[in-house]
């Protein structure tokens, strides 16, 4: 136990090993969700659920006690929201490209997340979009998720008058996905922790109750296999060809690039980690979300985030990475339950987008709106995501308007050249797959 207090720094950070453990776990019941919110995700893509299942699970634990070692920080990482979506929704079933070829395109991003993190270029990258843009970006992947989410309650359907509009209502399945949003907000508006989770937790105990949702056979199980999705990125990586695809491999790096520094140092922030305005050892806490997202895609799952939930474990005192070696160590643990993904249905999982939808859409008030060459743009990442049923298009929306708009008004020069190089792909891409 002292070798434990010594390499976590335990006395000079003002913490202790019990602390640490119930931070850790914490932050665990904190983020269980996406335990099964990812296989129901990328499970409408055609996946295994069980494999994505297991593959979320490891992913985790590994990237976050990665973390935990070597980083040394109280931050758990995951798949994430809003980037599994994207692969799901507007790869898969929008542009109709095989899982498959999609997980490829995951790993070779994840490949170059990896390289352009090993030798400190990424913050360079990430300073070349333009903070508004990038905000644009989360709050945009907010209200698609929040879409999908209000879809998969049968709270929004199709109508063929006015292409979307309200849904039945008083169907059963869809007043318990109305009852499970209350109740998550609710919860999530008092700060209860975990609130995510507990949330799905009630829905399902109301599902079950209500004969809607049938009960486990049992509890505790042999953790699903790998084999459907293990290592099949690697056999599709010739099929990475075209030029939507690799538009596609933009996308993830984009979302992915700034996703989790933003997350990261937000969480710093808040926890007092930061000195002189920089996170110390910021290298590698960049390199755990690369080291997750490059095992996600080998073990077959979309790419990892740094998670805001981590900050639950904070909250209670999680000031090492120790809290972060419990929380990994915990996902490995609830491998064994993979039995409660038959009662973890659409209407439980919807509240839990559409609340994480809302809170990335609040990232709309850092929008610069007094100025419309940058308003513009960001407004059509934002509406772009939701409307066109695809985050990439979204960008490409906004990516292709920025330099217009900056032109316009005289501020070329502040415009990165790069971000003119990847406006005209989003624009080739955008007339490629529409013509």
């Amino acid at each position: 136990m002292h070798a434990i207090e010594k390499y976590f720094t335990f006395e000079t950070l003002g913490t202790n090993l019990k602390t640490e453990v119930i931070a850790g776990l914490t932050t665990f019941v904190s983020m269980l969700y996406i335990l099964f919110v990812n296989p129901s995700v990328l499970g409408a893509a055609g996946m295994d659920k069980g494999a994505v299942f297991t593959a979320t699970g490891l992913t985790a634990a590994i990237a976050t006690i990665f973390m935990g070692i070597v980083a040394r920080y109280p931050i758990g990482i995951a798949p994430g929201l809003g980037v599994n979506a994207f692969f799901a929704y507007s790869v898969v079933i929008g542009m109709k490209v095989p899982w498959q070829t999609a997980m490829a395109g995951v790993l070779i991003a994840a490949l170059i997340f990896l390289l352009l993190t090993f030798f400190k270029i990424r913050e360079t990258i990430i300073n070349i979009i333009p903070q508004n843009l990038k905000i644009a970006i989360a709050a945009g992947i907010g209200l698609f998720i929040t879409f999908i989410g209000l879809v998969n309650a049968g709270i929004v359907t199709k109508n063929e008058a006015t292409m979307v509009g309200l849904g039945h209502l008083t169907s059963p399945t869809t007043l318990l996905a109305i009852f499970g949003l209350v109740i998550t907000i609710i919860l999530m508006a008092r700060k209860v922790p975990a609130a995510i989770f507990i949330g799905m937790v009630i829905t399902t105990l109301a599902g079950m109750l209500t004969g809607l949702i049938a009960l486990p056979n049992h509890l505790v199980a042999s953790v699903p296999s790998l084999s459907p999705t293990f290592g099949v990125a690697f056999n599709h990586l010739s099929e990475i060809n075209s030029l939507q695809l690799w538009t596609v491999v933009l996308t993830f790096l984009i979302v992915t690039f700034f996703d989790t520094a933003r997350t990261m140092i937000g969480l710093a922030t808040q926890a007092g980690f930061m000195k002189n305005g920089k996170m110390p050892r910021a290298g590698a806490a960049l390199m755990s979300d690369a080291v997750g997202m490059t095992a996600g895609a080998i073990l077959g799952t979309s790419p990892t985030s740094a998670y805001v939930e981590s900050s639950a474990g904070m909250a209670v005192g999680g000031r090492s990475g120790f809290t972060s070696v419990i929380t990994g160590f915990c996902f490995l643990l609830a491998l064994f339950f993979s039995p409660l993904l038959t009662v973890i249905t659409s209407q439980v999982t919807a509240p839990a987008l559409i609340v994480v939808g809302i809170l990335m859409a609040s990232n709309l008030r850092d929008i610069d709106w007094d100025d419309l060459a940058i308003a513009a743009p960001a407004f059509l990442i934002v509406i772009g995501m939701p409307l066109t049923y695809s985050i990439s298009d979204g960008i490409a929306l906004g990516f292709i308007l920025y330099p217009i708009m900056m032109i316009a008004t005289k501020r070329a020069k502040q415009v990165h050249p790069l971000m003119y190089v990847m406006a005209v792909i989003f624009l080739i891409f955008l007339f490629a797959i529409n013509r």
